[in-house]
This record gives structure tokens, C-alpha cells and sequence, in this order.
């Protein structure tokens, strides 16, 4: 047995997974810095983001994470 063993698809969907939960984080930070800091014009700038951004791509990589998990279980 080799060390990496992962097929394409799954190292490629953990490491989009990485960066869309590093994004979120991002957002959150900067949520809680405008709100901190009273700058509120921006908030609305981010639900924007998240709803017609991130979430399709939410969906996506979801989907995109269980075909990987199910063709890793089938090998």
C-alpha cells in the first residue's frame, strides 16, 4: 500500500472544501469586524455574497463530495 492512495477526485474535493470553509471563515471575520466597528454599509455586501455566491457553490461542492465519498467506497 502506498501513502497516497486517494484518487483525483477526492484530493480535489478536500482541498475545495479547505478553501470554501476558509472563505466562510473570511466572511465571518469580516462580519464581526464591521459590526465591531460600526462600518454596517458592508453587511449587506456579504448576505449578497453568500446568497448568490457561496451557496451554489455550497451546493456544488456538496455534491461534488458525495460522488467522491461514494466512488471511494466502490473501490
Amino acid at each position: 500500500m502506498g501513502t497516497n492512495q486517494d484518487t483525483l477526485l477526492f484530493r480535489f474535493a478536500s482541498k475545495s472544501l479547505k478553501y470554501f470553509l476558509l472563505v466562510l471563515f473570511g466572511i465571518a471575520i469580516a462580519y464581526v469586524l464591521s459590526s465591531g466597528l460600526g462600518i454596517l454599509q458592508i453587511i449587506p455586501i456579504l448576505l449578497y455574497f453568500l446568497q448568490q455566491i457561496l451557496l451554489p457553490l455550497g451546493i456544488i461542492l456538496l455534491c461534488l463530495i458525495t460522488t467522491a465519498v461514494i466512488l471511494e467506497s466502490l473501490r
